[in-house]
């Protein structure tokens, strides 16, 4: 079976065409046909396309994500891109979708039907930046291969519905989350399932026995507390600003602020929402970019101030979530980076273990520098009471396996 998955950011469009069917998944064999994105969608939009290693690259106007998804179905089946087994739109069996927030209606992946589609746009206030981009792939989709092709939809948030009340209701009146849902969902959900799956898979841990800590450290970070096999507790929040120091995203701070910054400086709370969202972070503390790569070069070349005190309250925060999960729960087995800093970067891996040999954790650090580029790995020393991973997420294997058992139990 050949499933597209698609993956709609606001200006964006990350997709896979991932071949795969029950055997291939039981024996890990599943095979990426195609991969590639589109950036910056409604202008003069960059396409980058991969098939089998063969990179292809454009630059044309794309107004929206309908043109995009057909520019991606048109360009899979034209002849000489290298997916040999896509020779026509009916090679596409089925189409996955990430989407960002199922609040509490979708608790697990569904096969995409009009009240799906109803109950996603329900929840537009909880993700306004992101499931209207996530709506309108779906809606491409049914337009360009038509209401026979089924659909999927993988949500961010679903893997921490099965947090207890204890992890995700705010001390705020409890009648906010009667009548609204306030309440902790957490994000990257996806990742931290797919990183959980993988590691029990490394270490031939049953389900039920997986306690570990996952941190998708990427631009958008956030950390998971994984209590026998299910997410326990999670850093980001209603919405994926809170949590850890982020790329753009300030993570946790005082609300008050809020209040002290509009009176202060005039700033509407859109303003300041633009502000905490795409102005904060390692950005707003270096001044200078949201990429770790840049300001670990700027900090090792240029020796400069504020991009290391980016970059050491970027870890501080991760430390402080990692403190946490470890004092809430009962047992830990391991620790587990992912994301594109926790998968590439040994440094902040580094950085942010130096303290923990109080917990009696310790890194090998020649282990620790091997481990990147997609190569997964341990990288605690044999005298570290807690295990330390390095484990490259895929999200979207996940979301295409999801939708094939969907599919086949249908």
């Amino acid at each position: 079976m050949n499933v597209l998955v698609l993956n709609c950011g606001s200006s964006s469009l990350k997709f896979q065409i991932v071949q795969t069917d029950l055997k291939l998944i039981a024996l890990n064999k599943d095979q990426v046909l195609t991969k590639g994105v589109i950036e910056r969608i409604g202008s003069r939009s960059l396409v980058t396309m991969d098939a089998g290693g063969r990179v292809f690259k454009d630059s044309l106007p794309l107004r929206n994500h309908r043109e995009a998804v057909d520019y991606v179905l048109k360009w899979a089946v034209k002849d000489g891109t290298g997916v040999e087994s896509i020779t026509s739109l009916a090679d596409i069996n089925a189409v996955g979708h990430r989407v960002v927030h199922g609040g509490e209606l979708f608790k697990s992946s569904v096969l995409i039907d009009s009240a799906v589609l109803q109950g996603i746009e329900d929840c537009i206030d909880l993700a306004p930046l992101h499931n209207p981009a996530n709506l309108s792939g779906i809606r491409a989709v049914q337009e360009i291969l038509g209401s026979g092709v089924p659909q999927v939809a993988v949500f961010d948030t679903a893997f921490h519905s099965d947090m207890p009340e204890t992890s995700y209701l705010y001390a705020i009146p409890y009648q906010y989350y009667r009548r609204y849902r306030i309440r902790r969902y957490g994000f990257h959900g996806t990742s931290h399932r797919y990183v959980s799956y993988r590691y029990r898979q490394l270490t031939n841990t049953d389900k039920d026995k997986t306690n570990i800590i996952t941190l998708h450290l990427g631009n958008g970070a956030s950390a998971c507390a994984i209590k026998s096999g299910k997410s326990f507790d999670t850093s980001m929040g209603l919405t994926p600003l809170e949590g850890m120091v982020m790329g753009t995203r300030s993570g946790d701070i005082d609300p008050a602020i809020l209040d002290y910054l509009s009176g202060k400086e005039g700033l509407s709370l859109d303003a300041i929402d633009t502000l905490l969202n795409k102005q904060s972070g390692l950005l707003g503390i270096s001044g200078l970019t949201n990429d770790m790569r840049e300001l670990l070069a700027e900090e090792r070349e240029n020796k400069d101030r504020r991009a290391s005190l980016a970059i050491n309250i970027f870890v501080k925060s991760v430390r402080k979530y990692i403190g946490a999960y470890l004092a809430e729960m009962e047992h830990v087995d391991a620790v587990v980076f992912t994301g594109g800093i926790g998968e590439n970067a040994p440094e902040i891996r580094r950085r942010v273990m130096e303290t923990m040999k109080w917990f009696g954790i310790s890194i090998d650090e020649k282990a620790n520098q091997v481990c990147l580029g997609g190569k997964e790995g341990l990288i605690s020393d044999s005298k570290s009471r807690i295990a330390v991973w390095v484990v490259p997420t895929n999200e979207e294997l996940l979301i295409a396996r999801d939708s094939v058992r969907l599919l086949i139990h249908e």
